[in-house]
């Protein structure tokens, strides 16, 4: 069960972007985000008349580990971590770990 899951807000720990707060856009794979807003890098692209793109200096995201970022908890206003919690029927639902309250699915 990934702790960080697509739609989350999340707070940025270390970097350039530390502080900062985004929506978590993408999982890329198992260890890596894509996060809106955030880690943002200019990228110098060539023109190509087949698909039609011009040149030019392009800004785009770049994935970010999920070892920088931390889920944002609303209550608290800070970055928290994720804790599972199992119910009694056996299901597994994710929590915070300094209040224990169940983090709601977005």
């Amino acid at each position: 069960m990934n702790k960080i899951r697509k739609g989350d807000e999340v707070v940025v720990l270390t970097g350039r972007d530390k502080g900062k707060r985004g929506k978590v856009a993408l999982r890329k794979d198992d260890s890596y985000l894509l996060i809106d807003g955030i880690n943002m890098v200019k990228k110098h692209t060539k023109p190509n008349p087949m698909k039609g793109a011009v040149g030019g200096i392009v800004e785009k995201n770049m994935p970010m580990h999920q070892s920088n970022v931390a889920i944002f908890n609303k209550a608290t206003g800070k970055g928290d971590r994720v804790g599972i919690k199992l119910l009694a029927d056996g299901k597994r639902v994710r929590v915070y770990k300094s209040s224990g309250e169940e983090i709601k699915v977005a």
